[in-house]
């Protein structure tokens, strides 16, 4: 881990960082997040009985649209052209719905940013869609699951 942090100027105030120099390469960034919600809940998204409509591909479009946004959402990103978003969702059988993101590009900077937004906006959408019938659905365990491509190469979270 580096001790350098790249957002802070000579005089410590942050600042946008300059990719001109950086090699154009493609970037890849995977994104997962968990939401914990009532047993019942889960089987009415994957049988489509909650009435604001399709749960899940509303919030696959959602996260979609904010990937899109992610440099409008955090001061210090780069907007990018992103070439690949892909939403996936995967559950437990119970009460347990996995959201993963994969974002990729071909450009100067990264897009873990844009991963993270995704999978973050999409399970938001997913709590917005079901609130009514299940307040304590809970967000958990967001993070960054892979990234490739760029001067620091390849990452992969292991626990």
């Amino acid at each position: 881990m580096t001790d350098e942090l790249s957002h802070f100027n000579d005089e410590q105030r942050a600042h946008m960082v300059d990719v001109t120099k950086k090699s154009e390469t493609q970037r890849r960034a995977i994104a997962k997040t968990t939401l914990h919600m009532e047993e019942a809940t889960l089987t009415r998204i994957k049988d489509g009985l909650i009435d604001k409509g399709d749960v899940l591909a509303v919030a696959q479009v959602a996260g979609i649209m904010a990937t899109k946004k992610t440099s409008e959402l955090i001061p210090m990103c780069h907007p990018i052209m992103t070439t690949k978003v892909n939403i996936m969702f995967t559950d437990d059988g119970k009460d347990h719905l996995t959201i993963i993101a994969e974002v990729v590009t071909i450009g100067k900077t990264g897009v873990e940013m844009e991963a993270l937004t995704a999978v973050s906006v999409t399970a938001l959408t997913v709590y917005d869609m079901c609130k009514a019938i299940d307040k304590k659905i809970v967000i958990e365990n967001t993070h960054l699951v892979e990234k490739t491509g760029g001067k620091s190469g390849k990452f992969r979270f292991d626990k």
